[in-house]
C-alpha cells in the first residue's frame, strides 16, 4: 500500500484527504521532531513524506529511501532539503508558497509594536510586581506613526508588511535586487541596503536563506543603523550575524531586537539574546494562525496527492528530470 508519513501533528483536514484517498498515512507523535535516525527509518517505508522546517533530509537519507516520491515541505523556505539534489535524485521537492504572507506581515508587525512600546518588558515587570505607581519616565517607548520603517526584501511578506506600515502613517524604504515601481507609486522608497538602514528607525528583514543572505545583517550593517533603530527578522536565523547583534545591543549601537527566528532553533536559554532586556524573542511563530497552519498542511497534501497520481505537483520548488515511478 502507497504510504505517506507526516513528520508531525497538523491541524486541519489534510491527513483525512490522504487517508481518503487509500493511503497509508502515519504520524509522527511525539512533540520533537524525529531524529535523523528515526527520520531515515520512517522515509524507509514511504512513498511521500510531509515535512517541516526541522526536517532536513539531505542526498544520503533520499538514497536510502528508493520508494520516496516527493518531500512536500509544509512551509514556504526550503533550506532543510537541497532542491538540486532533491531533483537528481529523481524526488519532486514542494513548498507552501502565497498562504502564509498576511500571516507573518500580522506577527512581524505585532513584535515591531512589542519592541517600540516594550510591552513585553512592562507585561514581566508588572507580573513580577514592579507596578508601584503610574509614572512619568517608565517603559518609554519609540513613537511608530510617522517613523520610518526599512523592508529588507519586499517578496510576499514585505509587501503586505509595508501595508500595514502605511496604515500607520510610516514613510515606508525597500531594498530589493527587483525594482518595484507599481509599489513606489503609492510611496515606498527604493535604497541600497546601506541607505536604508543610515534612514529607518525600524529595519525588517524579510528575505529568503541563502548563501548570499547569510549573515547579512553583521556588524558593519548594526554600525550604520540609527542610535536606537529596532530591527525586527522574521525570515530565517542565519540571516543575521546573532553575536555582532548581541555587541551592537549591549553597546547602544541599536534600540533593540524582537526575533521570530534564530540560529539554531530552539535557540539554548543559556544564549545572551535572552539576558538582554531590549529583546524579544518568538519561537518561529511567523505562520502560527490556525487557518493558516491549515491551509499549508492542506497545499501540502494536495502537492503529494498530485505526484502519487502520476502529475507534476503545483507547488513544485525543483524538476526531477527522471522522476522516480512507483
Amino acid at each position: 500500500m502507497t504510504k505517506v508519513f507526516i513528520a508531525r501533528a497538523i491541524p486541519g483536514e489534510a491527513a483525512r484527504r490522504l487517508a481518503e484517498a487509500a493511503l497509508d498515512v502515519e504520524i509522527w507523535p511525539g512533540e520533537m521532531p524525529p531524529g535523523r535516525d528515526e527520520l531515515g527509518a520512517m522515509l524507509l517505508q514511504c512513498d511521500a513524506v510531509m515535512t517541516m522546517v526541522t526536517d532536513r533530509i539531505d542526498r544520503d537519507l533520499m538514497r536510502q529511501a528508493p520508494r520516496l516520491r516527493v518531500i512536500a515541505n509544509m512551509a514556504v523556505g526550503y533550506d532543510n532539503v537541497s532542491p538540486s539534489e532533491a531533483a537528481e535524485e529523481g524526488v519532486w521537492l514542494t513548498n507552501t508558497p502565497g498562504v502564509l504572507a498576511e500571516t507573518t506581515a500580522d506577527l512581524a508587525f505585532a513584535l515591531l509594536m512589542d519592541a517600540a512600546r516594550n510591552l513585553t518588558a512592562s507585561d514581566r515587570d508588572t507580573r513580577a510586581g514592579g507596578w508601584k505607581t503610574w509614572s512619568p519616565t517608565a517603559f518609554l517607548g519609540q513613537d511608530i506613526f510617522g517613523s520610518t520603517l526599512g523592508i529588507v526584501g519586499l517578496g510576499e511578506i514585505g509587501e503586505a508588511m509595508a501595508r500595514r506600515a502605511v496604515g500607520f502613517s510610516m514613510r515606508v524604504l525597500y531594498a530589493s535586487r527587483t525594482p518595484k515601481p507599481e509599489l513606489e507609486a503609492t510611496g515606498l522608497q527604493r535604497r541600497t541596503l546601506d541607505e536604508l538602514l543610515a534612514e529607518s528607525n525600524f529595519v525588517s528583514l524579510h528575505v529568503p536563506y541563502n548563501d548570499r543572505t547569510r549573515h547579512l545583517m553583521a556588524a558593519r550593517e548594526f554600525a550604520l543603523m540609527k542610535p536606537g533603530a529596532i530591527l525586527i527578522n522574521t525570515s530565517r536565523g542565519g540571516v543575521v550575524d546573532q553575536d555582532a547583534l548581541v555587541e551592537a545591543l549591549r553597546a547602544g549601537r541599536i534600540g533593540g531586537a524582537a526575533l521570530d527566528v534564530a540560529e539554531p532553533e530552539p535557540l539554548p536559554p543559556s544564549h545572551p539574546l535572552f539576558s538582554l532586556p531590549n529583546v524579544v524573542i518568538t519561537p518561529h511563530i511567523g505562520s502560527a494562525s490556525l487557518a493558516t497552519r491549515s491551509k499549508m498542511a492542506d497545499m501540502a497534501a494536495t502537492n503529494i496527492l498530485a505526484v502519487l497520481g502520476g502529475h507534476e505537483p503545483p507547488n513544485a520548488v525543483n524538476r526531477p528530470p527522471n522522476p522516480r515511478s512507483p
